[in-house]
């Protein structure tokens, strides 16, 4: 279903980000890059310890943990995002929870959906449209999309 890019005979479109698939870990060891290309359209629950590029469509929700989760220019992601750090420069879509110690919504990308982080950039022409909730830095925003969904639900009811 997720593709490495080493793997792959050829590199990614200049179009989406580039994805280091040797970067070093917080505890040392390698840690592994994957990328949904253009063309991979996904149903479900993606979930994943590494960083994880989309560049094409995923119907549910995509939880990258304590990892970089990366929308490309040409994704689209209807459902909620978790992970360390959400960079978007495609599609988000849903009204759904994001949650991130740091988040980037660039330039041209869109984003409908309810927010909880540390830190959010917002770039000139992006479009956002939903509620911020920023931490206190003492905390640490937890990024497992499961458990901040249902404290959202038991706060809200």
């Amino acid at each position: 279903m997720w593709r490495n890019p080493e793997s792959q005979p050829t590199a990614p479109s200049t179009s989406s980000p580039k994805v280091t698939a040797n970067s070093s870990g917080p505890t040392g060891t390698t840690a592994h890059a994957s990328w949904l290309s253009p063309t991979i359209r996904v149903r479900g629950e993606i979930s994943g310890n590494e960083d994880l590029s989309v560049d094409g469509k995923v119907e549910g929700s995509i939880s990258a943990a304590e990892h970089r989760l990366t929308v490309g220019h040409t994704g689209q992601v209807t459902g909620g995002l978790a992970a360390r750090e959400i960079i978007i420069y495609g599609k988000v879509d849903g009204n759904k929870n994001i949650v991130s110690e740091s988040i980037e919504i660039k330039k041209d990308a869109s984003v409908i959906g309810n927010v909880k982080t540390r830190r959010i950039m917002i770039e000139d022409v992006a479009c956002f449209n939903g509620s911020i909730e920023i931490e206190e830095s003492g905390k640490q925003v937890d990024s497992k999309l499961d458990k901040s969904i249902a404290r959202t639900r038991s706060t809200s009811a």
